[in-house]
């Protein structure tokens, strides 16, 4: 099983959109997909909400044994929701060391009971639960808006990745994927030359426009794909490229 984290250091910049288009591209390959909520915000399990596994995402952190109501069986693809809850909060008082421990045993467990891959969202903070999925995760990516406060933030987070990277050094920082883009806003233009030059070896290629088809795609618990609006299909396109370029970057072969 390989596991992917979806993390930056801002809020409402595309974050939880990508990583609940990603399962969705991943279940629609065949893939068996598990999914953790560790925002408390709780938008991707909104979304998810049909593919409820019967675990809560504190349990992560647990010393338990996990296993999931609807576990993959019979090499079916499969998308199990390990959804946000309260208890999450109280992840935040817990010594990394052991958050970190427990939810990389936790992972182990999920890839034991067949998952192909691991999708996780994390609160726009850094605190232990997105450090604890860092130090588990084999990939990262980072949504970000083209604005001032955004860009901010994104130069936290490669400070952040660079760090955990020295404990963890078998994660991979995919890159930043330019969400809600404007392409009629010169401001937006000039923000992602700006980020192209700063980092250049960081950037996806493959952005996604600021469209109001992909918000209510999410309201509707479905892709995109699934909206039957001519204006979908800009969108559709944008975003199954996004996701083939990162099945292609974490070597996953169906």
């Amino acid at each position: 099983m390989k596991t992917l984290v979806t993390a930056n250091q801002k809020g409402g910049v595309g974050k939880t959109s990508t990583l609940v288009h990603l399962a969705f591209d991943f279940f629609e390959r065949g893939l068996k997909v598990a999914v953790i909520d560790l925002d408390t915000q709780a938008n991707a399990s909104y979304t998810l909400q049909a593919f409820q596994s019967g675990l809560q995402a504190s349990s992560m952190f647990g010393v338990e044994s996990l296993e999931l109501e609807n576990k993959t069986k019979d090499n079916m693809p499969v998308i199990a929701l390990i959804e946000s809850d309260a208890g999450l909060a109280n992840m935040e008082k817990m010594a990394l060391n052991e958050a970190g421990t427990n939810f990389r045993a936790a992972i182990a467990n999920l890839s034991s009971q067949g998952f192909d891959v691991c999708l996780i969202d994390t609160a726009p903070s850094l605190g232990v639960s997105m450090a604890a999925a860092l130090l588990a995760a084999d990939y990262v990516i980072s949504p970000i808006e083209l604005e001032a406060y955004s860009i901010q933030g994104i130069k936290k987070m490669v400070t952040t990745i660079a760090n955990i990277r020295k404990v963890n050094p078998k994660l991979q920082f995919l890159g930043m994927i330019p969400s809600k883009v404007d392409s009629r806003n010169p401001r937006h233009g000039r923000h992602l030359e700006e980020l192209e030059r700063a980092y250049p070896q960081l950037m996806i290629p493959t952005g996604v426009g600021l469209r109001s088809s992909i918000a209510d795609a999410l309201a509707s618990g479905m892709p995109v794909w699934r909206i039957k609006k001519t204006a979908a299909r800009k969108a559709t396109q944008e975003v199954r490229a996004l996701a083939a370029h990162i099945i292609m970057k974490m070597e996953i072969y169906q």
